[in-house]
């Protein structure tokens, strides 16, 4: 019984997914204490090189750091878009993405209406999330 409650303080209580290309996944979630406090945690998920599995990276954030982190970060990232890399296409990703996207409505819509042969659609479903091609 005791594990079960346990247990449930660190359930997520919000989750954010963020693809980020063929093979890292950012993840923020909310969680809850014992104490019914927040705090988040960002975790990295990369897809191993070898297959095997993935790698995780998390930061614990906690509320009394939200703002000091937010400004750091903000700061940051401005002066790499403002100083470092001013003439980069920031926005190359997001609409690579969106591209992506959909076509994969679209290949999933043709095939709901399309009839197609088992091998088809086995190259189909083989075709993950972590398919996008930057």
């Amino acid at each position: 019984m005791e594990n079960e409650n346990s247990s449930k303080k660190f359930d997520s209580v919000y989750s954010n997914r963020v693809r980020a290309g063929r093979r890292r996944t950012y993840f923020f979630d909310v969680k809850q204490t014992k104490g019914e406090d927040y705090y988040i945690t960002l975790t990295e998920s990369t897809k191993r090189f070898d297959g095997d599995g993935y790698e995780r990276h998390k930061i614990f954030l906690y509320k009394e750091d939200f703002n000091r982190f937010l400004e750091g970060l903000d700061e940051t990232i401005k002066h790499v878009k403002t100083e470092l890399m001013p003439d980069y296409d920031y926005e190359e990703y997001t609409r690579k993405n969106k591209e992506w996207e959909e076509r994969r409505m679209n290949e999933k819509a043709e095939s709901v209406t399309t009839p197609t042969t088992s091998n088809e659609q086995d190259d189909t479903s083989a075709e993950t999330e972590e398919d996008i091609s930057w």
